[in-house]
């Protein structure tokens, strides 16, 4: 089959761009011809595949997204494939892949009555409409069950198009036989010396991810601890002013430092002490689990999708709802005692051996070959 992918924006330190090279990847290696639509891409390509760049411009988001839809739609009317699959929510996708949280429950519950008013939220709201709707056709990839809920809640999309893939965890994030060593050579790289405890924030998306409480807490701990050596690093791929004024006037600028997006995510994984992650909204949140496998603690928000492993392996603190600053800076400071980061490590490197957190792509692309041999043969049936 010849199988289509879409996607707006591809950088290679994303999340759901790192899972959409992935599936491709997967699908590939199922014999499937694969085609890519997008608007940007940066990092490297992808071999063997038909890329297709879509030549569209706006002033914003939602009419940019409006236009990459229309040509992308005429095109497959112009040279049709057997499946569309989408990675960003919008007419026209025979399966999609929900790696983003439910817009509708942010809208309604996160923004003001006159952000509803506007022309992003119809936008937006009526491409999850063509998703989700009941009487939509799109399968849907699940990876949440807490963002399921959210789409059942809203949409009353029938049951046997929702499809919960188990989480996808690259193998080489698993801590390796030589991690100390790694640990070490990787904190004398970064210019670490021992006794500083090192927290690490991962995320293309900072106010998102919730990087301004971090460094809150970062400047609460330091505070209350003066003697304790604090060093907050930023591994991601978003602007930065804002958040060096934020660490400046809470005099931590020299303890945050900005490593921009990064290849190593491996060794510093190692390298580090604790993972914080007091996301406002993450409908999954992979580095949870990258940090779980390579045995590094974590602190996360619960409204992170894959929170739940956290809290069920025993390798970190799971904060709940709602947030509570004063919490994640007292959670943050119990997390310097050694005693309980080696029993969450221990925690962690013991789930990782137990439970699958790595077939979501393999188990994705044999699905997305299973649903669409399915609708053929039921569309030849009638």
């Amino acid at each position: 089959m010849t199988l289509a992918f879409l996607l707006y924006k591809y950088f290679p330190y994303g999340g759901m761009q790192r899972d959409f090279r992935r599936f491709v990847q997967e699908c590939q290696a199922l014999g499937h011809d694969c085609r890519i639509y997008y608007i940007s891409w940066q990092g490297e390509p992808l071999p063997g595949v038909d890329a297709r760049a879509v030549p569209v411009t706006a002033l914003s988001n939602h009419r940019r997204n409006k236009r990459y839809s229309r040509w992308v739609l005429k095109d497959l009317e112009r040279d049709p494939v057997a499946g569309v699959i989408g990675f960003n929510k919008m007419p026209g996708l025979d399966i999609y892949y929900a790696a983003d949280s439910c817009y509708l429950d942010k809208a309604l519950h996160e923004r003001s009555w006159w952000y509803r008013l506007g022309a992003r939220y119809r936008h937006f709201a009526s491409y999850e409409k063509a998703v989700f709707d009941a009487a939509s056709d799109t399968q849907i990839l699940l990876i949440s069950d807490t963002e399921n809920a959210k789409f059942l809640k809203y949409y009353k999309t029938p049951s046997e198009r929702m499809h919960m893939l188990p989480p996808g965890i690259s193998r080489d994030r698993r801590a390796p036989p030589d991690a100390q060593r790694r640990r070490l050579e990787s904190r004398a790289g970064l210019g670490l010396s021992g006794d500083e405890h090192v927290l690490l924030f991962i995320g293309s998306g900072f106010v998102k991810k919730g990087l301004d409480r971090a460094i809150r807490a970062l400047a609460s701990v330091q505070a209350a601890l003066p003697g304790v050596r604090l060093r907050l690093l930023v591994v991601g791929q978003d602007k930065q002013r804002r958040f060096r004024r934020l660490a400046v006037r809470l005099g931590v600028v020299g303890d945050v430092e900005f490593l921009g997006g990064r290849d190593d995510v491996a060794d510093l994984l190692l390298a580090a002490d604790m993972l914080v992650h007091p996301a406002l909204d993450e409908a999954a949140g992979i580095v949870l689990l990258e940090a779980l496998v390579s045995g590094l603690p974590v602190l996360v928000t619960d409204v992170c999708g894959y929170a739940h492993h956290i809290a069920g392996s025993g390798g970190g603190v799971v904060l709940s709802s709602p947030f509570s600053q004063e919490a994640f800076n007292d959670a943050l400071r119990h997390s310097l005692q050694a005693e309980f980061l080696q029993q969450c490590q221990d925690n962690a490197l013991r789930y990782a051996n137990t439970e699958d957190l790595y077939s979501m792509h393999a188990t994705g692309a044999k699905l997305i070959e299973q649903l669409l041999l399915q609708r053929d043969a039921g569309t030849a049936h009638e």
